[in-house]
């Protein structure tokens, strides 16, 4: 081996041991984060660390530990709509942001919103990964209440669970948010306010109904324009058409998420109605799609990227054996641009 062969390899634990002027099995107690050693040990081999600019054995110490360094984000819906909307690359983002700084790798998982192959299940439960990440959670999606049991599991949003077993979840307050969203509707004036509302096996979708239909009956409105979607543009589009039909005077519609209110504006731009003149309408999410369109979208903010971030930071957390809060609601606003 050359010198310049034998420059460019790693430095070992015994190099650092040397270094350090500790023996190996310390280093190791330090590189493993244990406590029996000296503040006075740990400083110098935490300098040693840095001089060599050492990296542990990821694989060596996964094996020593049982641990496998790698998390799932188990995420119940087809790849096309995991792609197509805007929402889950915010929570994702904030997920890796969440991550970043600890030695642990994300795994993606797919699963059928009806439930997961019998594959998934061995993977999650045959120690591959040390948690998992859960979002867009279904009520069809049973397994999902009893993986807490195998392995330590944090949902983004509110579950669909039995209330006797503890959940960790991040969230908003989907009902408060929606109520808070129609209220400015019905402060502006609009009297006929329809709703379409998301999917109806999802705690987010039945929530967001549920706040509609709180403001709508504080202020003693009519509560049947209802039309349900499931979070996509298409459905948004769908619904709107059916609620122009049936109700042509409509004038104001609080939609569940920016991706519906989208193919909801669409549409009535293409019969003719003026927006917000004729009808106001008011989304969710403030996503990118918000303000990607001819008319910009009123909408909920709810902060995606910051509920993925807590997400992964109270997964962590579990994983090195504490309790933290199981669960944790971020706040809402309106922003409001064109639509409304």
């Amino acid at each position: 081996m050359t010198s310049e062969q034998a420059r460019q390899l790693p430095p070992t634990l015994e190099e650092v041991a040397a270094a350090a002027g500790v023996s190996r099995s310390t280093v190791s107690r330090v590189v493993n984060g244990s406590t029996r050693v000296s503040a006075e040990v740990l400083e110098s081999v935490t300098r040693a660390i840095e001089q060599l600019h050492y990296v542990p054995n990821r694989a060596a110490r996964s094996l020593a530990n049982r641990q496998t360094m790698a998390i799932a984000l188990v995420v119940p819906e087809e790849t096309r709509r995991f792609f197509g909307d805007p929402y889950f690359a915010s929570i994702v983002d904030g997920i890796v942001r969440g991550l970043e700084q600890s030695d642990y790798v994300l795994n993606l998982q797919f699963a059928s919103p009806g439930g997961p192959s019998a594959k998934t299940l061995r993977y999650l439960r045959g120690g591959n990964v040390d948690g998992a990440l859960v979002v867009s959670h279904h009520s069809g999606n049973d397994f999902l209440g009893s993986l807490g049991t195998a392995l330590p599991v944090v949902f983004g949003g509110r579950p669909l669970r039995p209330a006797d077993q503890t959940s960790y979840y991040v969230d908003v307050d989907n009902a408060a948010a929606a109520e808070m969203g129609t209220q400015f509707l019905i402060d502006q004036g609009r009297r006929r306010i329809a709703t379409i509302t998301g999917s109806p096996d999802m705690p987010a979708g039945i929530d967001r109904e549920t706040g509609w239909r709180r403001a709508m009956d504080g202020a003693g409105l009519r509560t049947d324009l209802v039309a349900r979607g499931d979070f996509s543009m298409a459905a948004g589009a769908r619904c709107m058409r059916t609620l122009l039909d049936t109700s042509p005077g409509l004038d104001g519609v609080f939609v569940a998420s920016d991706l519906m209110a989208a193919g909801a504006v669409a549409v009535l731009r293409a019969r003719g109605r003026t927006i917000p003149g004729d009808v106001a309408v008011v989304g969710f999410d403030d996503s990118p799609v918000a303000t990607g369109g001819e008319v910009e979208l009123t909408t909920v903010y709810q902060p995606s990227v910051e509920m993925g971030e807590a997400m992964a930071q109270m997964l962590l957390a579990l994983l090195r054996g504490e309790e933290p809060q199981p669960v944790e609601i971020l706040p809402t606003r309106i922003v409001v641009r064109d639509s409304a």
